[in-house]
Parts: structure tokens; sequence; C-alpha cells
């Protein structure tokens, strides 16, 4: 029978919560709850609930008081991620318009694993200061497609380049667009010659970032 003890020994220990233990093991938190109160005394998840906490089957039943005897050392996504020569990058959930986009409410992200050497070849900026977007629209057909995949770099926040691509809000709309500085105005240009150009004040237009790399399916 499980030890309700040394389960809310390790949680504490490792600094996981009862949900937390449960989402990676894949049951409902209260299966987890019932096993820390007591309220259960076995589970057919026992083997992935001691991997989970980095000890082994036999020391949560009591069969031993060596909690690391025996035990798989656990690693944490990073580590293994090293291990494999990749790097995070985060994806937004931000599709910024190659019109434009409503950027006024809540980002989600989620982090991405590349080959260091591939993303090496595309950008010298750090992993941290990349993120992936996608474009939406086609006002910049055909350089960008709508649903492409884009490296922004959010090292350079200041255009440093006429007309290369950069990502940029104006009050609450994010866009992909090449930018020409002329005096005090921003001119925005887009790559379909259908779209006609626009221009706003310099002091208006944040800039975002460069897009370093695009990409999509064939």
């Amino acid at each position: 029978m499980i030890v309700p003890e040394r389960i809310s020994s390790l949680l504490s220990e490792r600094g996981i919560s009862q949900a937390e233990l449960a989402r990676r093991v894949g049951v409902a938190q209260q299966t987890i709850h019932k096993l820390v109160s007591g309220g259960a005394r076995g589970s057919s998840h026992l083997h992935r609930i001691a991997r989970e906490l980095g000890t082994t089957a036999d020391y949560l039943t009591g069969e031993t008081n060596d909690p690391s005897e025996g035990a798989a050392l656990s690693q944490s996504p990073k580590e293994i991620a090293e291990q494999l020569g990749l790097v995070g990058i985060e994806q937004i959930d931000l599709a910024y318009g190659l019109g434009a986009t409503f950027a006024d409410g809540p980002i989600g992200a989620e982090l991405m694993h590349f080959p260091r050497q591939w993303v090496d070849a595309i950008t010298s900026s750090p992993p941290a200061l990349l993120t992936w977007t996608r474009g939406r629209g086609d006002s910049m057909f055909p350089t960008i497609n709508d649903g492409d995949l884009i490296l922004l770099d959010r090292s350079q926040r200041r255009v440093t380049e006429q007309d290369a691509l950069w990502a940029f809000t104006v009050g609450d709309l994010a866009a992909i667009k090449r930018l020409r500085i002329k005096g005090d105005r921003v001119v925005i240009l887009s790559d379909n010659p259908a779209v006609p150009p626009d221009e706003e004040p310099i002091d208006e237009v944040n800039i975002v970032a460069r897009v370093a790399f695009v990409g999509r399916k064939i």
C-alpha cells in the first residue's frame, strides 16, 4: 500500500503541486489528492507517479526507506534540450496582420525547440530575444503569405535599414510591413502592389522587432 506521507513529503521537496503531478501523470487532481490524504492506498499509476517524483514504487509503498535506491534520474526539459543541442524560442499566438491585427488582448506563448546550429545560421541574436509568430492577410504577398511562420528578432527595436521588414504597432494595431523613415513620418509599404502605402507620425510607431526569417509549407 502507498504511504501517503511519502508522496506529500516528496511533493513538498520537489516543489510540485498535486495539480501539477496529476497533469504529468495524466490523471485527475482528485486521484492524487486521495493518495496524499490516505483516501486511496493504491494506484495503477504508481510507477509513473514515482518516476515523476524522482523515486521508486518501492519507496512509495514502504518497501525501502531510501527514496533514491533504483530511481531513474529525471531530467528537466531544459537539460534534455541542451543535450540534444536545441534552443527554446517562444511562439506567440498573435498573428501579425500583414494588413493590421488588433493587439490589445492577452497574448499566449508556447516554448518551441529548434537545433541551435540552424538558429545560429539565421541570426546571431540570442534565442531569448527571438519570437515565432504567423502572418495574416495578403498585403505582403508574395514575400509573406497568410499563415507563414515568421521569426522576429526583438533585439532590433529601431529602424536601422530602410525598406526592411519590421513588426510594429500603432496604437492597438500590430502589423508587419516595410518601413521607410521620412523626416518625422514613417512610410508604411506593402509588397502587394494593390495595397497603397500609408504614413504615420514617427512617435506613434512602436517598433517591436525586425523580421529575421520567413518559412512556409510547400
